[in-house]
């Protein structure tokens, strides 16, 4: 039977029950597995938490994720800064910037970072000679400056790209603005195109920070004693396998906690947008 809504008089189909498809008890159960699982390891971690392995390894955990920071933050400021040039060469409509500024973010977009690390890590020794002579080989021939080297190329051509979207994003009519103040170009990008810009690319940075953080792992494959180098060197040395597993937290936490931060920054610096 059809029932009439009372406020409109017109009618409306009945409602059907929920039924329980086959989707919906699919969903259901990979829930119910999602939170015994979880459960499961706060319960491991709580009886392991004072387990000799913690007590003996856990400064160098703390070492390493020091570590782990320091990469990351010194590869994301410079390859900030260098993602600015980057991206207004990108933008040009002169072939002569346009095109190495385009095959240096398609080559390191297109590539796996830890190919790149390789490539400049142990590529670097077969140019000795070459690099020695113009005073470099002291810089290449450490890992940790070659890692820093790498990955601050890498995240400069995923940061340009992210600026120049953001850039295009920006209404043209904010540019005929400025040059109808009399403004020269240079003033408009910097002092309205690109303070804009930034705001369309808060998340998109965001997500690639946390990018970085989880691919910073790659780091422990030359010899660097990040957070993942220092859980590769506790378990050679104990063959106990909750040290991946507190490795695993570790990455977990420090990436909860920047999604936090990054939220509550973007919620600043956009409020005014939301009224």
């Amino acid at each position: 039977m059809i029932a009439a809504d009372p406020a409109t008089g017109m009618t409306r189909p009945p409602v059907s029950p929920r039924r329980w498809t086959n989707t919906r008890i699919l969903g259901h159960v990979l829930m119910a597995l999602w939170f015994v699982s979880g459960v499961s390891l706060l319960y491991y971690l709580g009886s392991n938490v004072a387990s000799p392995f913690v007590e003996k390894y856990w400064p160098n955990y703390i070492s390493g994720f020091l570590v782990t920071l320091q990469i990351v933050g010194l590869s994301l400021l410079i390859g900030a800064l260098l993602s600015v040039p980057i991206a207004v060469a990108r933008s040009s409509k002169w072939f002569l910037l346009s095109g190495p500024a385009y095959a240096y973010v398609y080559f390191f977009r297109g590539t796996p970072l830890l190919a790149q690390t390789f490539l400049i890590y142990y590529g670097a020794g077969s140019f000795r000679a070459e690099l020695e002579a113009v005073g470099l080989w002291t810089f290449f021939r450490e890992a940790w400056y070659c890692v820093i080297f790498t990955f601050s190329l890498n995240t400069a051509a995923y940061q340009a790209e992210i600026l120049r979207g953001a850039i295009q994003n920006v209404a043209k009519g904010q540019w005929e603005g400025g040059a109808a103040l009399g403004l020269t170009r240079p003033v408009i990008f910097f002092k309205i195109i690109l303070p804009q810009a930034l705001m369309v690319a808060l998340r998109p940075y965001g997500n690639e920070i946390i990018l970085m953080i989880k691919g910073s792992a790659i780091a422990s494959i030359v010899t660097v004693y990040d957070l993942m180098g220092e859980t590769r060197r506790a378990y050679s040395r104990s063959y106990d396998f909750q040290a991946y597993i507190w490795a695993a937290v570790a990455y977990l936490l420090i990436v909860e906690t920047l999604r936090r931060v990054w939220d509550r920054l973007e919620d600043r610096l956009t409020r005014h947008l939301k009224r």
